[in-house]
This record gives structure tokens, C-alpha cells and sequence, in this order.
């Protein structure tokens, strides 16, 4: 509908007619319709970030699927693939596959609620977890509150059950609490957000959220489906030394193909059945294909991976600060690893909750994205999404898109 699957594609955050069409991908580089090339900086999300049809995974994509496009029976590959998962998650003792972010946050969700025998869940406003009707709610003033559906379609009802604190916001979260003792199943929080440009935790934010759980009684869900052997082999929990009780993992474990992954304590993915009394069936989780994928990908990452990840991220933030300076522009990054957000700001140092997100410029970021896409760099079509840098993009692609930035800062400061 309206010409895409998904709403950001349409390209409407960012004030362009039409979206582009891609043919094909290799490396850093994107290539259109029109036979047009782009940096890419989009990765599918954060899912590519060995780029794009990296040829080792390329092999084993050919070599399962001439085993078979699918089974609907457990094969060997699923537990490897979960093997080497949990080694670098060691939270996740029992884990399940499935086939998308959404399907994972909201299992774990459904888990949650089981293994407590209680109904709320506490998210964080600018936190994306997914299209489940649950987490569909956004908290208005910031404030912990009972909130309304962000989504036509979606029942007061099931809304109620929602409660909406602001990230990085230890006080709003000991409201909602308050607000609802003995009542919370579960605290559910992207680590780093990435939803709302990057927006890291500040100082003690996880560590609050984990001492708050388990005073109330609940769990503490991390959904890293973003920043899973993203930010770090062992992801944002490794980076920050905070241990979830359920992880939702996604993009990177999948090599670009659809899988995602929940998982945690023994004791509470038990539940899950055939162990347990929580259903959760999908008939295309764990297939082959997509774990091939993933398994050729994560055999493929190193802590070699995340220093050259580093180092060019680190390169490619230093160009834009620089260019933006030069510009006159006042523009804000912040980055975790390799993921870099960018938001027009000239009243902040930094960005620390959706609120102070809302204030930045999104006019400046539609012409910034636009100069950018003419130059050949394609950047995230929405003002608050995510830059995601991959091992293929080489010191080249940055000197480029450095230049390009330098050009369109310009351009922004020209039209305002």
C-alpha cells in the first residue's frame, strides 16, 4: 500500500515526491531502477553490517537452499546457530527463533507476563519494539501514565495495559510503578534507543532499570534487536555490564534474511511450550535459509570486526562534525559503535529522550538528506532513524560522503 511494505520507505519523513527502487546491492553501494549508485548507509536496517552480499554468506545462502527451502522440522543448523548465540549472550540459556523483531518483543512480552502472573508492561516513549498492538502507545507529556494507541486499530483495552515512561528517566519509571504496584510483568527498553536517532543510555540508566525490576517483581527485557552483535559481539548488555532476564535479538543474527530470536532464563522460557503452557508457533521460524545466513555472518565477526567498525564510525562522525562546523550548521551527533544519529539542534548538547528529539529540525534534515541522496549517499529517509556503518564501507566511501556532507550542510544553511 501507498506503493511500499513498509511506512518509512515511502520516503514522506523526508519530503521527497518518490521513494527510490533498488535493483541490486553489493558491498557499500546501493544501485537503483535508474541504474543510479549510493554509499549506503541504511544496511537494511543494521542488518548487513558485513554490507551488502557479502560472498561467504552468499555461499551458504546457496549451499542451504539447495538442501531445501524449508522443512517445518527442527534441523541441526537451528541449534548451531543458537550455540553460538548464547556464547556471546550467555543471558539467553533457552532461547526460540522466529521470524521477525516484532514477533520476538512480543513473545518475550507474552513470556513475561506468564512467568509474573501480571499484565502491565513498561516501555519508554521513542522506543520501537515492533507493530504488536501492545506497543503501539506513546506517553504524551513523558510522564509515566496510562497511555492512548499511536495506531488506528488498536484497543483502548489492550492500550491500558501500556505504560509509557521517559528514556533515561529513572524518576518517570519509579511513577509508573507507583502508579501500578504489584502489577508490572515486565520493563522492555532498547538499550541504546535506536528508533529516535541514536539516543544512548546515560550514566546508570540500565543499571537503575535492573535494580527497579527486581524490586517490583519484574522482568527486565532487552530489545536488541538493533544493537545485538551491533554494538559489540555480546551487544549493548556486554558494552554496559547489565544482564536482561529476556533478549530479543533480530537483523545481524539473520545476515539480512528474516530471522529474529527471544530468549533468557531457563527458569522463564520454560513456559514457553512444548516446555511450558505459553504458545508460540511460526511456521517459517528458524528456517534454513535465514540461518545459514546468520551463521555465516556471526562466524565472520570478531572483536578484529568491531575495532574496524570503530575506527571507520569514528572516522565518518569526526568528517561530519567538521563539515558541519565549517557550514555554520548546529547539528548534534551521537554515536554508539556503528550506529550515528544526527539531529538538527541548535538548542541542545545533547539528546537524551524523545522530548528533547521532538525539538530538532526535521525541515533541516529532509533538505540535508535530500542534497545527500543527490550526491550518492543514501542515508536513513526519516529524521529520527539510525546511520549504520558496515565492515564494507572503506575509507573511500567516507572521504566521499564527508565531502557530500560538506556540500549539503551548505545547502540547509542556504534555504534557512
Amino acid at each position: 500500500m501507498g506503493g511500499v511494505n513498509s511506512p518509512v520507505r515511502s520516503f514522506k519523513g523526508v519530503s521527497r515526491e518518490y521513494p527510490i527502487f533498488i535493483s541490486r546491492a553489493k558491498g557499500s553501494k546501493l544501485y537503483d531502477e535508474d541504474h543510479n549508485e549510493y554509499i549506503d548507509y541504511v544496511c537494511s536496517w543494521g542488518a548487513s553490517i558485513l554490507g551488502s552480499a557479502d560472498p561467504r554468506v552468499v555461499r551458504a545462502v546457496k549451499k542451504a537452499a539447495e538442501r531445501g527451502l524449508g522443512f517445518g522440522a527442527a534441523t541441526k543448523y537451528e541449534v548451531e546457530l543458537a550455540e553460538m548465540i548464547r556464547k556471546h549472550f550467555p543471558s539467553m540459556q533457552l532461547m526460540r527463533f522466529v521470524s521477525s523483531g516484532t514477533e520476538a518483543t512480543m513473545s518475550a512480552a507474552r513470556v513475561a507476563r506468564a512467568f509474573t502472573k501480571r499484565e502491565k508492561i513498561i516501555k519508554f516513549d521513542g522506543c520501537y519494539h515492533g507493530h504488536a498492538d501492545g506497543f503501539l502507545v506513546r506517553g504524551g507529556s513523558g510522564l509515566a501514565t496510562f497511555s492512548i494507541a499511536d495506531s488506528a486499530g488498536v484497543s483502548e483495552s489492550v492500550a491500558s495495559f501500556t505504560l509509557v515512561a521517559r528514556y533515561n528517566d529513572l524518576k518517570s519509571v519509579e511513577a509508573a510503578i507507583e502508579r501500578s504496584p504489584n502489577e508490572i510483568a515486565a520493563i522492555i527498553v532498547e538499550p541504546v534507543a535506536g528508533n529516535m536517532g541514536v539516543v544512548p543510555p546515560v550514566e546508570g540508566f540500565l543499571k537503575g532499570l535492573r535494580r527497579l525490576a527486581d524490586e517490583c517483581g519484574a522482568l527486565l527485557i532487552f530489545d536488541e534487536v538493533i544493537t545485538g552483535f551491533r554494538v559489540s559481539l555480546g551487544g549493548a548488555q556486554a558494552l554496559f555490564g547489565v544482564t536482561p532476564d529476556i533478549t530479543c535479538l533480530g537483523k545481524v543474527i539473520g545476515g539480512g534474511l528474516n530471522i529474529a530470536a527471544y530468549g533468557g532464563k531457563e527458569e522463564v522460557m520454560k513456559l514457553v511450550s512444548p516446555l511450558g503452557p505459553v504458545y508460540q508457533a511460526g511456521t517459517l521460524s528458524g528456517n534454513p535459509i535465514a540461518v545459514a545466513a546468520g551463521i555465516s555472518t556471526l562466524k565472520l565477526l570478531s572483536n578484529s570486526t568491531y575495532n574496524r567498525l570503530e575506527k571507520i564510525s569514528r572516522k565518518l562522525e569526526e568528517g561530519f562534525k567538521g563539515a558541519s562546523e565549517e557550514s555554520g550548521a548546529r547539528v548534534l551527533f551521537q554515536r554508539v559503535g556503528s550506529m550515528l544519529g544526527i539531529f538538527f539542534n541548535d538548542k541542545l548538547n545533547a539528546i537524551r529522550n524523545y522530548d528533547e528529539v521532538a525539538t530538532c529540525d526535521r525541515k533541516s534534515y529532509s533538505i540535508f538528506f535530500g542534497a545527500m541522496i543527490d550526491r550518492g549517499i543514501y542515508l536513513p529517509p526519516s529524521p529520527f532513524e539510525t546511520i549504520f556503518v558496515s565492515t564494507a564501507h572503506s575509507d573511500r566511501d567516507i572521504e566521499r560522503t564527508v565531502q557530500a556532507a560538506a556540500e549539503s550542510f551548505r545547502s540547509v544553511a542556504k534555504v534557512l
